[in-house]
């Protein structure tokens, strides 16, 4: 017996306790999938039916016909998602080469200031926000979806992100930067920010991720059912489907889509951004 074949015997144990945590949790999700492809009729077999006979297509158009703003709902989500995950990056990749390449006073002081706002939970500021916004008739915009999860915990996790990265680029960039004449402003555009890909591909992520599933605040403070997001649609049908499941899952896997292919377009970055930056 090689040593590859005493390797895998010995790591056996592991891979099946990985495998069976694996299986338990993409259970949902593989569900889910299935019932949004059944009849309503074969849901609740037993055995399962995981392959479903006859596909049933028709219960994603099902879904358009009982709810008719389901696309505008879809619209809204990706529109804030993608307006917050670019000014996150763009605050976060500012605000992160402050922090750890430039010296000025207080930094370090500010910048624990800064790591506080980490600290508070959201439900903690529901109250005094909402009356904030309320007061400046923003309350069923898109505004406060928006600029309080760039300025929020969101951003201040991205700033302390980005900073850990700048940290570890070599000074030695910038000195031969300036030497050629740039400025700080020319040095962060042409060389520092194309550096920070893989981290400001992980905070992207993240960020799109939490802005798409967010229920909370919309439910907070928009009333206007043309400003709805995909969560809150999502409620809504949930209460116009009942228990039809199939439409319920199909919708789901509908709403589930662009998570994927924003995880699987990324994933490359991702990983090394997590590497680089040391985030565990």
């Amino acid at each position: 017996m090689n040593n590859n074949q005493q390797g895998i015997l010995r790591n056996l144990p592991i891979y099946t306790v990985l495998s069976l945590i694996s299986l338990v949790i993409l259970f949902p999700f593989l569900w889910m999938i299935t019932t949004s492809l059944k009849d309503p009729t074969k849901i609740f077999l037993f055995p399962p039916q995981w392959i479903p006979d006859p596909i049933s297509w028709s219960n994603f158009k099902q879904v358009f016909v009982k709810q008719p703003e389901f696309p505008l709902y879809f619209f809204n989500s990706a529109y804030i998602a993608i307006v917050v995950t670019i000014a996150t990056c763009l605050f976060a990749a500012l605000a992160g080469y402050a922090f750890g390449k430039m010296n000025f006073r207080f930094k370090n002081i500010i910048f624990l200031i800064l790591l506080t706002g980490m600290m508070i939970p959201t439900e903690v500021t529901a109250i005094p926000m909402f009356v904030w916004m309320s007061k400046l008739h923003l309350t069923d915009t898109h505004f406060p979806l928006i600029v309080p999860s760039v300025l929020g915990a969101g951003g201040i996790f991205g700033v302390f992100l980005l900073r850990q990265f700048f940290i570890m680029v070599p000074d030695e960039l910038e000195e031969a930067a300036k030497i050629d004449g740039c400025t700080p402003w020319t040095t962060f555009w042409r060389i520092m920010l194309p550096l920070s890909t893989p981290a400001l591909s992980t905070l992207a992520i993240f960020t799109f991720l939490h802005s798409w599933d967010n229920y909370f605040d919309p439910l907070i403070y928009i009333s206007d059912n043309k400003l709805f997001t995909l969560p809150v649609g999502l409620k809504l049908f949930t209460d116009t489907a009942g228990t039809d499941w199939h439409l319920l899952m199909a919708a789901s896997v509908m709403a589930t889509v662009p998570l994927l292919l924003v995880f699987f377009i990324a994933q490359k970055r991702f990983i090394e951004g997590v590497a680089l930056t040391g985030l565990k």
